[in-house]
């Protein structure tokens, strides 16, 4: 184990769903259209709206990966070109911590954590394969946010801070599950990047329909974040050919990891050019498990619209992304110059636990921290002060 002289906060922490997460509270009228499971071929596999879903290979997560399996892999590293198999190493049965709120504590005492942001697993790959059938998109996850507060609670003993799911394709209904959520003690919700479906077509996420949604997350102080997940970019994937030579999750993600159209980049510059956080000044946002390259991408986008066009801005966009936006990097990220860029108090830390992609020992993320020369204190507020602070509400 990892030994630090503090205890550290995680911003990227997961759980492993329970098989009924999306069924246990389903609305009756809703149960043959939103998720189901059914045995094909011997296996248990995920219907949603009808349909196999494949966004998780086994959604019944037992057996599991061990976690940090392929983080060697993610950090580009595979000279022998190991295949899936191989890399995803020996499974195991899934651990009670990944599922029981109890457990994850005794764990967390173990790794030396102090809290964490708990965020879904299956859950960031369902909202797009729902959107033929957007009443179905809205009970699936109203379902999904009462399993969640009856299995794991939003703020539990002030140390494991689960994220409800909000989708905003029923405005109405994300200010309906945001109201219940706050009453719930959420400090936090989780979103997926991108435009947004609605029964009036596609609409960028700060468009005026959504205004009273942002303005009760406004009001309340509550922590917006971001997560990496099937979004609406994800069909640009076939339309570029990827259905036509991809044979395994591996060369899926050498297509994914090549591929540049970003929901998260261009989520941002919609909400900046906007003006969002102006019309919303105590907006706080977070983006977690999408890395931190693209906010180099945005920032040169940004110094050159800054420069075209400065009389649509009220401030400098750098500026207001700055004051606004919190980055949570991949650890294999260009950390000293994303400190360069948007400062010590604006990155957060993410292990990606307990994920095969993540760190299978969280508090050694501190390791990378230091390889990239962060001081004593820069690591103490990136790898703690910062995540305690967004978990406390910061009403207007």
């Amino acid at each position: 184990m990892t030994e630090l002289d503090f205890q550290f906060f995680d911003c990227d922490n997961h759980y492993y769903e329970a098989l009924d997460a999306f069924t246990r509270h389903i609305e009756p009228e809703y149960r043959k259209r939103a998720i189901q499971w059914a045995q094909l071929d011997g296996k248990q596999r995920l219907l949603v709206g009808g349909k196999v879903n494949r966004f998780i290979p086994n959604p019944t997560f037992d057996p599991v990966a061990k976690p940090g399996a392929m983080d060697e892999y993610f950090r580009g590293r595979n000279p022998k070109s190991a295949d899936m198999n191989q890399l995803f190493g020996e499974l195991e049965p899934i651990p009670a911590a990944y599922r029981d709120r109890d457990a994850r504590l005794a764990l967390m005492d173990e790794q030396g954590m102090h809290g964490c942001i708990l965020l879904p697993t299956l859950g960031v790959g369902i909202e797009q394969a729902l959107l033929h059938d957007l009443d179905a998109l809205a009970a699936t996850f109203r379902a999904f946010n009462r399993w969640m507060d009856e299995d794991w609670g939003f703020a539990y003993r002030e140390r494991i801070f689960a994220a409800p799911y909000i989708t905003l394709c029923d405005p109405q209904n994300a200010v309906r599950e945001l109201e219940w959520a706050l009453e719930r003690d959420a400090r936090f919700i989780v979103m997926i990047p991108g435009p947004i479906a609605t029964a009036v077509g596609m609409k960028a996420p700060g468009d005026p329909m959504f205004d009273e949604f942002w303005q009760l997350a406004n009001d309340s102080g509550i922590t917006v974040t971001y997560h990496s997940g099937e979004t609406y970019y994800s069909k640009y994937l076939t339309a570029w050919g990827e259905a036509d030579y991809i044979m395994s999750f591996q060369s899926a993600i050498g297509f994914r990891t090549l591929f540049s159209g970003n929901a998260l980049q261009d989520t941002f510059a919609n909400f900046l050019l906007r003006g969002h956080f102006h019309k919303f000044p105590n907006l706080r946002m977070a983006s977690i498990e999408s890395g931190s390259e693209w906010v180099f991408h945005l920032y040169e986008k940004l110094t050159k619209a800054y420069g075209m066009i400065p009389h649509i801005y009220k401030e400098d966009p750098r500026e207001t992304f700055r004051r606004h936006v919190w980055v949570s990097p991949f650890y294999e990220d260009e950390l000293a110059s994303l400190l360069q860029l948007v400062g010590q108090d604006h990155i957060v830390m993410g292990s990606d636990f307990p994920h095969v992609e993540g760190l299978a020992v969280p508090a050694s993320y501190i390791k990378d921290l230091q390889n990239f020369d962060y001081t004593p204190e820069q690591c103490r507020i990136v790898m703690r002060d910062n995540g305690i602070e967004l978990s406390i509400r910061r009403p207007a």
